[in-house]
């Protein structure tokens, strides 16, 4: 062998720097996956005692109402028979010549409507103790969209009786569905109403929510279940005090958790039971236009919500469109809640803007589904929408505010918390052997709350002044009076949204927690 050869073959093997920079980055998006959905982790992983709460098995509650459903689903399409001519026929059999038919109905639509609600308050929850945090953002989306799933459950079903109510209800998410921008419109309603004609719609509907729903959504339920084995019950939000140990003890699966969950489920179907029983189902009038037309459409309960921010008179004709697209604006940001709130804490104290924004969002939709329930067909005034919504909106607000100065007026801070997302966090430089400091929450506390409740009112106007302008800039065209209310309502809303930003900083500033400093905003600070 030559002394070239020699030297050639002594030489380490690396790869070329480009192969190693890809195989570092497929190694770190493997990682990326595997720790958010567990591919490595061992199925049937204990529970901790402090998962033995009711408020931690929502979601378990609401797969319940679906197997719930599924049997009593079952036995009722023995008889029905999903065609404009039989389908009210055959539903009115069930309720008068099958054994406890009407019973069977009425158990099958209260644990709909309580799936819904549960599949809600499942949301709600997670989202206040934000278990969203790393690295459960994945589990999140999935149950966001078993979430939607579960209304379109609703939605499918609704119809199948062909009553004039329910008949009329999807009417009108079906004209929902045509104000949506193509071709996004016109894929979803040839994927839920076919060719447009009364046959191919109930088809549609019946095989969407006795095939296609159940089969997409039990998809979703074993891979939401697998990433929970993987990653485990979230800690409870403990804020300063450690969770004990006693806390922290590991349960079997079976027989202690397994008995525990059967529990819940039979009182569950117990009161599901009993309130059937207690109010029965009655069967509206069959569907003809005719009557149809003597009746204020509307969707049922769960939709109202949205229904009613349709019916704000800005929002007629041509502002349709602007209205679904705010809708979806909010759907698109709670499904991608993870990558909004990025940060480490879960502890509710500490992050009082996402608890209030929750607070508000829940409080709007309760408010809207009062409201739609109580003005069926009538067209709400922009004005009085604007004053109703942004008045709850800054009552709320004010609540939050003085919930949390009550409460949390001697919260420690500058301390990472002990039930911080990733426990092997970064500790801040405030927090490493630095004494705690104490919010303080003295007469500027006045000036804060005022400035907040000016600020929420000229950014509510704002808002209303600027979708009003817009709708009319679409509808009749460019206008000096036109572009001159849309100027100012945007002036109104850039001056709500810089003060809240300002507020915002020199509260953070108060505290200690401000991570990148900016200048201009503390201008007259004094330690």
């Amino acid at each position: 062998m030559s002394e070239q050869e020699e030297e050639k073959s002594q030489r380490p093997n690396h790869p070329p720097e480009g192969a190693a920079t890809h195989e570092r980055a497929m190694a770190k998006l493997v990682h990326w996956f595997d720790n958010r959905l567990g591919l490595s982790y061992e199925l049937l992983r204990p529970a901790p005692v402090y998962s033995v709460n009711p408020f931690y098995w929502l979601g378990a509650l609401a797969v319940v109402a679906f197997a719930i459903q599924g049997v009593t689903g079952a036995i009722m399409m023995i008889y029905y028979i999903p065609t404009p001519l039989q389908a009210y026929s055959s539903t009115l059999y069930i309720f008068q010549n099958v054994s406890y038919g009407r019973f069977l109905e009425t158990v099958h639509l209260y644990t709909a409507y309580a799936m819904i609600m549960l599949a809600f308050m499942h949301m709600m929850r997670g989202y206040f103790v934000s278990v969203n945090k790393k690295p459960r953002e994945l589990m999140w989306i999935t149950g966001m969209v078993m979430g939607f799933v579960t209304l379109g459950f609703g939605f499918t079903g609704y119809l199948l009786p062909w009553t004039v109510v329910s008949k009329s209800a999807t009417d009108v998410g079906v004209g929902m569905m045509a104000a949506l921008p193509q071709p996004l419109s016109g894929f979803i309603q040839f994927l839920v109403v076919g060719g447009g004609t009364d046959s191919g719609t109930i088809l549609r509907f019946y095989d969407l929510h006795v095939v296609v729903l159940p089969g997409v959504l039990l998809l979703l339920l074993v891979g939401k279940m697998y990433m929970l084995e993987a990653h485990g019950v979230s800690e409870p939000v403990a804020g300063q005090v450690p969770l004990p140990e006693k806390k922290r003890r590991l349960i079997p699966i079976f027989p202690d958790l397994t008995i525990y969950l059967l529990e819940l489920a039979a009182m569950f179907g117990t009161a599901m039971l009993l309130i059937s029983l207690a109010f029965p189902l009655d069967l509206a009038p069959e569907y003809t236009p005719t009557l149809a037309a003597q009746y204020a459409s509307q969707p049922d309960w769960y939709f109202l919500w949205i229904y009613q921010v349709l019916k704000i008179q800005v929002f007629e004709g041509p502002g349709l469109t602007v209205a679904l697209g705010l809708v979806s604006v909010i759907f698109v940001a709670l499904v991608l809640l993870p990558f909004l709130d990025r940060g480490t804490t879960r502890r509710i104290a500490a992050r009082m803007r996402w608890v209030t924004l929750g607070l508000i969002f829940v409080g709007e939709v309760a408010v809207l589904t009062v409201w739609g329930y109580l003005t069926p067909g009538a067209i709400i005034p922009t004005e009085q929408a604007a004053l109703v919504l942004g008045a709850t909106a800054i009552i709320i607000a004010l609540v939050s505010a003085g919930a949390y100065k009550v409460i949390f007026r001697k919260l420690p801070v500058g301390t990472s918390s002990s039930d911080a997302a990733s426990p092997a966090s970064p500790a801040s430089p405030a927090s490493s052997g630095a004494p705690y400091a104490t919010r303080s929450f003295n007469t500027a506390s006045l000036w804060t709350a005022t400035s907040f409740v000016a600020l929420l009112t000229l950014g509510t106007f704002g808002i209303g002044g600027a979708i009003s302008g817009a709708v009319q800039l679409i509808s009749q065209g460019i206008r000096v009076s036109t572009l001159w209310s849309l100027s100012l309502s945007f002036a109104e809303l850039s001056v709500a949204i810089a003060g809240t930003v300002y507020l915002l900083y020199r509260l953070d500033l108060g505290t200690g927690s401000i991570r990148r400093r900016v200048k201009a905003f503390e201008v007259g600070w004094k330690q």
